[in-house]
């Protein structure tokens, strides 16, 4: 089987937002297994998530959550043509910790692999 790679083109504000959404399902909340029951796909994931984590700048500079919610906001803006906050419950970022930023530099690099773009 050849394995061409494969280019998947994301805005910023759907980079940030998949990428943080990964790292809470991924290494936040350990809910993987449960959400993906067939650990084929976490390969994957994984290799989605580490090449968000070593593309995305903004996951490592100040101010994280108000930037986050700045960009979901304007994603459910273009989605829906305003803020509609019946899509889903938000979850309030104010007691994740920021220490996260530092560590999807490195915990978020399982399995991807260095792909020419």
């Amino acid at each position: 089987m050849d394995e061409e790679a494969i280019t998947i083109r994301l805005t910023r504000d759907q980079a940030f937002v998949l990428s943080d959404w990964l790292y809470q399902v991924m290494f936040q909340s350990d809910d993987l297994e449960g959400i993906v029951h067939d650990r084929a796909v976490w390969s994957p994931i994984y290799a989605i998530s580490g090449t968000l984590d070593k593309t995305l700048i903004e996951i490592f500079m100040p101010g994280y959550d108000p930037r986050l919610e700045a960009a979901k906001e304007r994603l459910r803006a273009d989605l829906y043509g305003g803020a509609d906050e019946s899509t889903a419950p938000r979850q309030d970022t104010a007691d994740a910790p920021q220490t996260h930023q530092v560590e999807r530099g490195t915990a978020g690099n399982h399995g991807e692999s260095d792909r020419a773009q």
